[in-house]
């Protein structure tokens, strides 16, 4: 029986198989089925599949398991049948195999990002792969592939989850896209010494772009790394054909670039999405006649990924950077985008609070999920037209890593410097609840992802140059459900590298003091949030509709007596409430965010001519 560890050691050029999904696809299997779990419900049909790919002149067959890790699976309610799935489907593939073809493990990423990135630690990762391994063992594996991943760091756990329980050779692909890196923008030339460190016997690239894409992979990996190669591209790029995505790449285009990526040194060919047993027959034609080409070269020679800079010293990046940095008390106001296209109401607003001494104005990213002017733009504007500094809040829900990415290059570039980093508001909150959300990363993720900038790296560790000089804040929230959860939460943004938090509308002061006794060793400077109640309604509002906000009954006791008194009492009472919070927290926190309810500025500038005043008379 041929074996995994048989292809690698003869030194010679393996086709491995096409794609598996495609081939269900064409057999009338819906997409919104999960396709991991036919290995148990329509075993067949698998196999059949499986057989197909052999006959083409297959000789590795990877196990119909891309997806059947258990998080994954979760989302049909399959989980518990993680290894049940996995050792169906390495059965299958090895009843298919008989003694023609190596059969191994696919294993594809979890669906999720990892730390930095996300929450998820690779402990945790490793013990989802786990399971997914587990059950390819005992279907009877060979090997495995792991394939298709984006971030180095998950590739190590699932191979950490590999190596806890098999010494069984073990393949890892990545996938590039148009520019040739990771969606994380690791180059080949860095990812590849990473993946060659690990316990595995062969690299590679699958999926991607196409054939072209692969082969430009191939040829810089096979500069960088001594271990055998392996390439398995799509069949390009799909096109919109009626209601359907079709593969255009024809199974000689492909065939002539799987001999060209053996040439450039792979040893293992094959396809990924759109490849059919056609694809892998021709390929088989084309590459039975060549071997690879070049040596590789020494690991030990590959570059390093560029050392991170020492990031510019907090209060050389902007003049909220240096108060902070000062231990001084900051004032900052909340002001809300206009809903249109005029900012010049906004503008007023924001001279009005300089003109009373506030440090800088903050300016929400969408906050409710409402559509307003961008808060990138209108903190630029802002600070372009007034000289204010603006405190820009960024939201995780409306864009995906690579724009995200471009947005800060392109504010630190026009001079914004402080950031409040926020997950956002998800839709369903706002006026459009059909509208999608992104949430590609988190605010921890982004956190780490703006603090990788300030050293003066990409989130693939690539140089960008001169560093960004951003000030990094963060929400918290004292008055959180699950505060174990919430400070958990927090500790992980400091980690990831917050200078300072801005927290929800403080109303309860034991409530405060309470969480900064919790948050002392975390050394970062606290900012309370303050909000002007301007009516018993308001005070309603907050505290029964808005997420993370907690109003004690005392404060909706005050505001219902004077409620009782008319609107001008009400209003007038939320002022004092105010005041007094401002009074004391003063010597319990590093400055106060004023908020500007309903957008009326002139009771934010009530409250916070106390905080100004108080701040001045302590200097």
């Amino acid at each position: 029986m041929t074996t995994l560890s048989d292809l690698l050691a003869d030194g010679r050029v393996h086709v491995v198989d096409g794609a598996m999904g495609t081939m269900l696809y064409g057999r009338g299997v819906f997409l919104n089925i999960c396709y991991d779990e036919l290995s148990l419900r329509q075993p067949d049909l698998v196999r059949d599949i499986h057989r197909e790919y052999v006959r083409a002149g297959a000789e590795l067959l990877e196990t119909n398991t891309f997806g059947a890790n258990p998080l994954k699976l979760a989302h049909y309610g399959l989980a518990a049948e993680t290894e049940a799935i996995n050792a169906a489907a390495a059965r299958l593939a090895r009843e298919a195999s008989g003694s023609r073809a190596a059969v191994a493990g696919a294993i594809g990423p979890l669906g999720i990002r990892l730390e930095p990135y996300g929450e998820t630690s690779e402990d945790e990762a490793r013990d989802a792969f786990s399971r997914q391994v587990r059950g390819l063992l005992d279907g009877g594996v060979d090997g495995f592939i792991i394939e298709t991943f984006s971030d180095v760091s998950e590739a190590r756990a699932a191979v950490a989850a590999i190596r806890a329980v098999s010494d069984l050779p073990v393949i890892v692909q990545m996938t590039v896209g148009t520019d040739g890196k990771t969606a994380y923008g690791t180059d080949p030339e860095t990812f590849g010494p990473r993946l060659a460190a690990l316990p595995v016997q062969a690299i590679g690239v699958n999926c991607s772009v196409g054939p072209s894409g692969v082969l430009e992979a191939i040829e810089k990996l096979t500069r960088v790394v001594t271990l055998p190669l392996s390439a398995q591209p799509n069949a390009g790029l799909p096109r919109e054909v009626g209601d359907r995505k079709i593969y255009m790449a024809s199974p000689e285009y492909m065939a002539s670039f799987a001999r060209r990526m053996v040439e450039a040194g792979a040893r293992f060919v094959g396809g990924c999405c759109g490849t059919t047993p056609e694809h892998i027959k021709a390929i088989v034609g084309f590459v039975q006649s060549v071997s690879p080409r070049y040596k590789h070269a020494v690991a030990a020679a590959a570059p390093l990924p560029a050392a991170a800079l020492d990031p510019v010293p907090l209060a050389e990046r902007s003049r909220l950077g240096a108060k902070l940095a000062a231990g001084e008390f900051v004032t900052t106001v909340e002001i809300v985008p206009p809903k249109g296209v005029n900012p010049a109401p906004m503008f007023e607003q924001v001279r009005q609070l300089q003109a009373a001494g506030v440090d800088a104005v903050n300016v929400p990213d969408g906050p409710r999920a409402q559509s307003r002017m961008g808060a990138l733009l209108s903190g630029l504007l802002i600070q372009r037209e007034t000289g204010m500094e603006p405190v820009v809040h960024y939201a995780c829900r409306d864009r995906n890593l690579l724009g995200m990415l471009s947005d800060l290059l392109g504010a630190a570039a026009s001079g914004v410097r402080n950031l409040l980093i926020v997950t956002g508001d998800p839709p369903k909150m706002g006026p459009y609840p059909d509208a999608t959300a992104v949430f590609d990363i988190d605010s921890i993720g982004l956190t780490n992802l703006v603090a990788r900038l300030n050293r003066g790296l990409d989130p693939g560790a690539n140089p960008i140059g001169e560093p960004t000089r951003f000030v990094i804040g963060v929400g918290v929230n004292p008055a959180a459900p699950d505060l174990d959860r919430e400070l958990r939460r927090f500790a992980w943004k400091v980690d990831a590298g917050a200078e300072y938090a801005i927290t929800q509308p403080v109303f309860d002061l034991a409530q405060l003091d309470r969480f900064l006794e919790r948050v002392d060793g975390f050394r970062i400077p606290i900012v309370a949030g303050i909000w002007p109640l301007v009516s018993l309604r308001n005070a309603e509002f907050l505290a029964n509709e808005v997420p993370g906000v907690s109003v004690p009954a005392s404060v909706l006791e005050r505001m219902r007596e004077a409620s009782a008194r008319g609107k001008e009492e009400a209003l007038a009472e939320g002022v004092r409430i105010a005041r007094q919070m401002v009074a004391a927290v003063r010597e319990r926190v590093a400055g106060v965010q004023v908020a500007a309810p309903l957008g009326r500025v002139p009771v934010a500038l009530d409250v916070v001519r106390a905080a100004v005043e108080s701040s001045a008379a302590a200097g």
